[in-house]
C-alpha cells in the first residue's frame, strides 16, 4: 500500500515501548540466606593483629627487672596505650562481624533477594553489606560505595523503578487491614452499636 512506508523490522524496537515490570513477592525470599562468601575484613584484621603484637612486646618489656623509675613509667604508659588500642580494634572487628551477619540475614528476606538469587549476585550483596557496615562505623568513603551498590541492587524505590522491579500487592494483608477489628477497641461503642440495632 502506498504511504505506509516500509514494514517494521523484526529486530527493531519502538522508542516508546513499555518494558514489563518484574513482579517480586510481597513476602520476600523464603529460606535461609546463602553462606557468607567474603573473608573477614583483611585491613581490620591486620591492624588488630599488629596491635596485639605491640601489646605483647610491651608487656614483655615491663617484665624486665632492670626497667625502673622513669623508663618503667614510660614503658607502662606505652603498654597501656597499646592495650587500649588492641581492645578497641578487637571490639570493632567483633562488632563489624556481628553487624555484617545481621544485615546479611535481613537482606536475604527482602523481595529483591529473589532476583539476586536468580542472578547469583551473592558476592555483590556481600560487598554491599561490607561497605554498609563500614559506613555505619563512620567511614565516609564507604558510605558512598554503599549508596552506589544499594542503587544497583534495587534497594531504593527509584532504583527499583529503573530496574523495572515491583513488589506485588499482598492481598491478604490488604484485606486484613480493610476489615474492621472484631476484638479489642472500645467495648461501650460496640454495645451502643448493638443497642441501636
Amino acid at each position: 500500500m502506498a504511504g505506509n512506508g516500509p514494514a517494521p523490522s523484526a529486530n527493531s524496537r519502538r522508542r516508546n515501548a513499555q518494558l514489563p515490570m518484574t513482579m517480586l513477592p510481597a513476602n520476600g525470599r523464603e529460606g535461609d540466606p546463602p553462606a557468607w562468601p567474603l573473608l573477614d575484613d583483611v585491613t581490620m584484621t591486620a591492624r588488630c593483629d599488629a596491635a596485639r603484637r605491640l601489646r605483647d612486646e610491651l608487656e614483655l618489656q615491663l617484665l624486665e627487672p632492670e626497667l625502673t623509675g622513669r623508663r618503667r613509667a614510660a614503658a607502662q604508659k606505652k603498654y597501656d596505650a597499646a592495650l587500649t588500642e588492641a581492645n578497641i580494634l578487637e571490639k570493632k572487628l567483633q562488632a563489624q562481624q556481628g553487624i555484617e551477619a545481621e544485615i546479611w540475614g535481613g537482606l536475604w528476606h527482602l523481595p529483591q533477594a529473589v532476583i539476586w538469587e536468580r542472578l547469583a549476585w551473592v558476592r555483590e550483596v556481600a560487598q554491599y553489606v561490607r561497605w554498609k557496615v563500614q559506613a555505619e562505623m563512620g567511614d565516609l568513603d564507604a558510605s558512598k560505595e554503599a549508596r552506589m551498590l544499594a542503587d544497583r541492587l534495587g534497594l531504593t524505590p527509584l532504583s527499583m523503578l529503573r530496574l523495572r522491579w515491583e513488589v506485588s500487592a499482598d492481598e491478604v494483608a490488604e484485606q486484613r487491614a480493610a476489615r474492621p477489628a472484631r476484638r479489642g477497641g472500645d467495648v461501650r461503642s460496640r454495645l451502643r452499636a448493638v443497642g441501636e440495632e
